[in-house]
């Protein structure tokens, strides 16, 4: 159900101040001209002079012109917060919920939160953009369909296309492979693959036509094969020529020197929500750590530990999308895909390396 916005105009808003209503929170907030304080509708207190007020739809606004909260409204940040995560995971439903593209005033107006500041608000917390979001949801439910439908042609309109065209525009890059080639696990797709040895043991290292899509660590070389077999299991895995090495001295100069960074396209796949995890990730700067619960904060989701885990289990391009530095909250080692001892040693050469 959509959610009104009853406080649009200055009447309104004033009368909303007056009444300290506590509804009102969330929806705009009001300044003091000559104290420069802005706080939130119910907050309780003197009521200011009508001719002193001005107001703002939201803390931003009222930041950039100079205004500073209030000592009253420090108590309601962890409610506001935990206000707007709610109106951003009700966006995110409705999105999940409507088939047709949603424009992103029909998404702000749903939620009750200006359309310049739920953009804002919503790339924030999850680290997309509306549009990304939708994007990325729609394509994880179109590489399910393509797993069940007989016919592509109604997988696409199934999902919500209003055309193939639209689908097709974007498809290959997304799924790394042609439609076609996806539906038949990867058949006829090109991936060139190495096997190398660096200080972590063996690295396998795997590149789709759109960027490099596997880099994997572990004992066993032939296992390493297999787990990129399993992966693909009707491409084509051809080994890599002589311009292929180069990648691969630079997989393996960043894997023993962090701090060169990582400039190679990745071919990045995973759901909507596991893109999100890894795009946090991959802002953790070289040498420092952060918890699950960090990540999950961060997202504007914090219930949402046990999923940033499992995301970060889910990684297929180790060192590249660095879940090795996501530790418990007391600062211990947890699971690493590739094992802690190696998840101990990354973390010690780039504390080395800061």
């Amino acid at each position: 159900m959509t959610i009104q916005n009853m406080w649009l105009t200055d009447e309104q808003r004033w009368q909303a101040i007056v009444e300290r209503n506590k509804a009102a929170d969330g929806y705009f907030i009001y300044g003091v001209k000559t104290s420069l304080i802005y706080n939130h509708p119910s907050v309780a207190g003197r009521l200011p002079n009508r001719n002193n007020v001005k107001f703002f739809d939201n803390e931003q606004q009222a930041l950039d012109e100079g205004y500073r909260s209030g000592k009253r409204s420090r108590y309601e940040t962890s409610q506001l917060t935990q206000f707007y995560q709610e109106k951003i995971e009700q966006a995110c439903r409705y999105i999940e919920q409507n088939e047709m593209s949603l424009k992103l005033s029909e998404l702000a107006d749903h939620v009750g939160i200006s359309r310049f500041h739920f953009h804002r608000l919503f790339k924030s917390q999850t680290g997309l953009t509306p549009k990304a979001y939708a994007d990325a949801f729609r394509h994880k439910k179109m590489r399910q369909q393509l797993q069940q439908k007989n016919s592509i042609t109604d997988a696409i309109y199934d999902v919500g296309y209003s055309s193939t065209s639209r689908f097709y525009e974007t498809s290959t890059q997304r799924l790394g492979m042609t439609p076609k080639n996806w539906k038949a696990g990867g058949d006829g797709t090109k991936i060139y693959f190495a096997l190398a040895v660096c200080s972590l043991g063996n690295v396998l290292i795997a590149q789709s036509p759109i960027g490099v899509c596997a880099i994997f660590l572990g004992d066993d070389p032939e296992q390493l094969l297999r787990d990129l077999q399993d992966k693909f299991p009707q491409a084509e895995l051809m080994g890599g020529d002589a311009e292929f090495e180069q990648l691969i001295a630079h997989v393996i100069g960043f894997i023993e020197a962090p701090e060169i960074g990582f400039n190679m396209p990745l071919d990045i796949r995973g759901t909507a929500f596991q893109q999100r995890v890894w795009q946090v990730l991959r802002g953790i700067p070289v040498g420092q750590t952060v918890s699950y619960r960090d990540v999950a904060e961060k997202m504007g989701q914090p219930k949402a530990v046990r999923a940033v885990a499992s995301a970060c289990a889910a990684n297929m391009l180790a060192v590249a999308i660095p879940c090795h530095r996501v530790v418990r909250n007391d600062g211990a080692l947890s699971g690493y895909r590739w094992g802690i001892d190696r998840k101990r040693a990354l973390l010690l050469k780039e504390s080395m390396d800061k």
